[in-house]
């Protein structure tokens, strides 16, 4: 007898692909922490990380960050992340504020 083999009915390897949600996962996926722009009207001047996790936007200085640009500022701000929407990055040097992009790579950081 095959060692799959369960009494005539479809053995659970061969119905697992079947399953929605079961079977491909991207292995290279990358996955970032969104930010909008009304979360950072609060914050200090310079934004990183780091004050994200101070200020309890995010949980982890690890995560990589995208701010995107739902959302106003008023007043100039240095903000530092590893992606920015086009809106934002509008919105922040509109604004009088800097954008600086922190490095990332695909390996080495936590995903979900």
């Amino acid at each position: 007898m095959r060692p799959y083999f369960e009494g005539g009915q479809l053995p659970l390897v061969r119905k697992l692909p079947f399953v929605r949600g079961v079977g491909f996962r991207d292995p290279w996926r990358v996955q970032f922490t969104a930010v909008n722009l009304e979360r950072l009207v609060d914050l200090e001047s310079e934004v990183t990380p780091e004050t994200l996790v101070e200020a309890g936007v995010i949980k982890s200085a690890d995560e990589l960050i995208v701010i995107l640009g739902r959302g106003e500022l008023e007043r100039p701000l240095i903000v530092k992340a590893h992606r920015f929407s086009s809106s934002a990055r509008a919105k922040i040097e509109a604004a009088g504020g800097v954008v600086e992009e922190l490095p990332w790579k695909r390996g080495g950081y936590r995903t979900r």
